[in-house]
């Protein structure tokens, strides 16, 4: 390949992938054609794009990027996964299909400039909450303590008015209502 074409793939993955910092790398080699086609047909439905890349001109387009800490795991037939909410979203996704398609290998992912290697970083990856998942917690944690205190502070009256009740309902039935000590 002349050197021309290669600085035009170069630029073509830097302006594919620019801002991305987040993705997943897998080998598709040894995959039938039909298995391939379903995955990369079931992916994208949930708008997780792959693209088969050229690990040489890949490094050099990583430099400097959010994808460089993906570096390392270049080696040998790559596909680049990105898309969908989030790469864990991605990493679960695949992790399923790894289970269906035999020959799928997961290589490595990269998150927030964290890189985890091979299959069981992307499996540990694909435990992680999304984004949506990990607010709602954070809301849960905040308002947790504000729901607490509401039910402390109404708890008091609930049982007075527990009390008044039972009083309503013990003369109302005609009963005589003791002192208790």
């Amino acid at each position: 390949m002349s050197k021309p074409m290669k600085e035009m793939m170069v630029r073509e993955y830097r302006s594919r992938f620019e801002g991305l910092s987040q993705a997943l790398l897998l080998d598709i080699r040894g995959i039938e054609a039909n298995e391939n086609n379903a995955l990369r047909l079931g992916l994208h439905a949930k708008d997780i794009r792959v693209t088969v890349l050229r690990n040489t001109l890949a490094r050099d387009a990583f430099g400097g990027t959010g994808l460089e800490g993906l570096v390392p795991a270049l080696d040998g037939p790559t596909a680049l996964c990105y898309g969908g909410e989030s790469v864990v979203d991605v990493a679960r996704e695949l992790v399923d299909w790894a289970k269906k398609v035999e020959h799928l290998e997961l290589k490595g992912a990269i998150l927030d400039g964290e890189l985890f290697e091979g299959e069981e970083g992307v499996k540990r990856l694909s435990t992680f909450p999304t984004r949506e998942e990990a607010q709602a917690k954070v809301v849960q944690l905040v308002l947790s303590p504000a729901g607490n205190l509401v039910g402390a502070a109404l708890s008091p009256g609930k049982k007075l008015m527990g009390i008044v009740k039972e009083i309503q309902s013990r003369l109302e039935d005609g009963k005589t209502i003791e002192k208790t000590a």
